[in-house]
């Protein structure tokens, strides 16, 4: 499978392992991830008029120090997902989305009339901190997630988009379950277990394919066999949301 996310560094957190899970259960999986850090839906529809090479490269959860344009990476295969998500400080307002998600897509699809167009549903910020409450303007982490899961389905059925990858769901649901931190710094996922249950959701809504069994457990920063446990136990709990 060739996936391809248009995307900033939740989407970078999210392809780090990616590639490594599919590959632990026997699945071919070529991953692109098109950086810039911070990137909203408007400079990404911006890119894509002035058609530079502004995106760092990276190729199966790695940097590759090369350079590229949205058109350069669109159509240098057939890929079969492409995924775009908006900027989290932005994704719990839905006017942002507009009008550049509509040409977005719209150019996505021109360039890839065969591949699946999906959302990453961004994350919330960490109860306490700053970013959540002064930045976001949230008093709890629970209510940011609510304004994105609104926002993401209600443009993902607008431009009738493929599915919606939960990543904040997922997050959310972790915390629920005891797992004591999701984030690295308020507001990326830890470099062990959050990165790993992100790769984990990813596959999991991308071919169908139960976690249970998954035998990657090669993080950055090591993880519980318990913490391990309760997350593919969750990731799993999303298989009604799959679409065929």
């Amino acid at each position: 499978m060739r996936v391809l996310a248009i995307g900033n560094s939740f989407s970078e957190d999210a392809t780090r392992y990616l590639s490594q899970i599919a590959k632990a259960q026997g699945v071919d999986f070529e991953v692109v991830n098109l950086m810039i850090g911070g990137c909203s839906l408007e400079r990404h529809y911006r890119n894509m008029l002035d058609d530079k090479d502004a995106y760092g490269l990276q190729f199966n959860g790695q940097r590759t120090g090369f350079d590229l344009s949205m058109r350069e990476a669109l159509l240098s295969r057939e890929w079969d997902v492409v995924t775009i998500q908006q900027v989290s400080h932005l994704s719990f307002r839905k006017e942002t989305f507009y009008p550049y998600i509509t040409a977005l897509v719209g150019y996505i699809r021109q360039c890839q009339p065969h591949a699946k167009v999906m959302f990453q549903e961004t994350w919330s910020y960490e109860d306490g901190s700053d970013r959540l409450t002064k930045t976001a303007g949230y008093e709890t982490s629970k209510a940011m997630l609510s304004d994105i899961q609104k926002t993401y389905a209600a443009v993902a059925e607008e431009e009738n988009l493929d599915g919606i990858i939960p990543s904040g769901t997922l997050f959310s649901m972790m915390l629920d379950r005891g797992i004591r931190q999701v984030h690295r710094d308020t507001f990326h996922a830890t470099l062990g277990l959050g990165r790993y249950a992100l790769g984990l959701l990813w596959f999991r809504m991308l071919t169908g394919k139960s976690v249970a069994d998954n035998g990657f457990s090669d993080l950055d920063v090591p993880a519980s066999d318990e913490e391990i446990r309760i997350v593919k136990e969750i990731v799993d709990s999303f298989a009604p949301l799959i679409k065929e």
